[in-house]
């Protein structure tokens, strides 16, 4: 299985494996985007840190997402304020916070603040009169997310040209998941030690047991996303690994895609790139009763549905290149999930497929609960475990 986002970084040299035990104030499992903000966080507090990953940086959820950086979470905006309150406000300008601190750090070669669009529907006239209904439903949600940012003050636009119709969100960006990834892990492997490719067999007890060694910590944080239930068994009832399939084509001749787009309720999205190539996701609610699984191997009937969202994006025929999956968590009440599973260990997770920068965030709520006692925000499933 090849991924399309991987060729940037060809030449990653990448960290050495643990070699044998070792302590440290803190440890934090897994080094995607989540699991790089909570080491910085660690280190920005003074605390010695040692990350570790079953594979390489960003080999998971967090280099092989569809590289959208979008201020919030899953639900759309209107939905989210509906369900938890002003819990949403705080997170969607959290997020925004959290992407202007990427901005500043990797400058605009590897976040790229172009916005990004909604589209009611996927490009194109309705293939039938069950897709017609559909479409014109979401020009009406539509509608409802643009009143709900205006009174929060969020920027929003509607759209309207060759694509279709929704709403332009001109905060948002994009970036290539797998170069800010190793990006940030490079300048944090500066400041303390990294190891790849060093799977964790178990987390407790002041223990993080590697198949490489054992680390010591006072604090530990499991920042990993797909398949944290499978790490921290006492989460099963609280977290589900969902896959998620991309494909990306050969460049096209044309730039129609401005930005990040998502369509269809967001369940189809697609991003192209300075040179021409689209990277596209998507049709996971065509086949929910396959999708959830632990297997991260692309399937023919998904990836069929990702052509024809891809050819619909481009306008035409695209010749695909490069095809994958990755595994993310799901909750059930959408809210990322920051669980203290027993003294001194934080597990999260669980982003719904929106962990570019909801991840960072909980990460950095994490260490603050582990380091000050802090409750995390109301829009963080925040499960006390170890209480009692």
């Amino acid at each position: 299985m090849s991924v399309g986002w991987d060729t940037a970084v060809a030449g990653w040299e990448g960290f050495a494996p643990l070699a044998g035990d070792v302590a440290a104030d803190a440890c934090v499992v897994g080094l995607g985007a989540s699991g790089l903000a909570a080491i910085e966080a660690f280190l920005d507090r003074g605390l010695s840190v040692v990350g570790v990953d079953a594979d390489r940086v960003a080999a998971g959820a967090a280099g092989r997402n569809g590289g959208f950086l979008l201020g919030g979470p899953a639900p759309a905006f209107h939905r989210a304020v509906e369900r938890w309150g002003p819990a949403a406000v705080d997170l969607y300008r959290d997020t925004l916070g959290e992407l202007d601190r990427l901005y500043a750090l990797l400058g605009p070669s590897v976040i790229r603040r172009v916005g990004s669009i909604r589209l009611a529907g996927l490009p194109g006239g309705p293939a039938d009169e069950a897709e017609a209904a559909d479409r014109e439903a979401e020009v009406a949600d539509c509608a409802a997310q643009a009143a709900a940012l205006r009174e929060h003050g969020i920027a929003v636009e509607e759209y309207n040209g060759p694509l279709g119709v929704g709403l332009y969100l001109p905060d948002d960006a994009a970036t290539n998941p797998v170069v800010r990834a190793t990006g940030l892990a490079a300048r944090l492997g500066r400041r303390t030690p990294l190891h790849e490719h060093t799977p964790v067999r178990s987390v407790g007890g002041g223990a993080v047991v590697t198949e490489r060694g054992v680390i010591r910590a006072r604090f530990v944080v499991v920042a990993v996303d797909g398949r944290l239930e499978r790490i921290v068994p006492a989460l099963r009832p609280h977290v589900r690994t969902a896959r998620l399939q991309m494909l990306s084509s050969a460049p096209i001749s044309s730039h129609r895609l401005p930005c990040p787009v998502y369509a269809r309720w967001g369940y189809d999205y697609a991003q192209q790139l300075p040179d021409g190539r689209l990277y596209v996701g998507g049709g996971r609610d065509r086949f929910l009763d396959e999708e959830w699984t632990h297997d991260a191997d692309p399937t023919e009937a998904v990836q069929h549905h990702i052509e024809d969202v891809a050819r619909r994006m481009a306008g035409g025929a695209v010749r695909v290149e490069h095809r994958w999956a990755a595994s993310v968590g799901w909750t059930p009440d959408d809210r990322p999930l920051c669980a203290r599973v027993e003294v001194g260990v934080v597990a999260i997770g669980g982003y719904n497929g929106t962990g570019n920068l909801v991840g960072p965030v909980t990460a950095r709520a994490a260490v603050e609960y582990l380091l000050d006692g802090k409750t995390p925000p109301a829009w963080a499933n925040a499960l006390d475990m170890a209480a009692g």
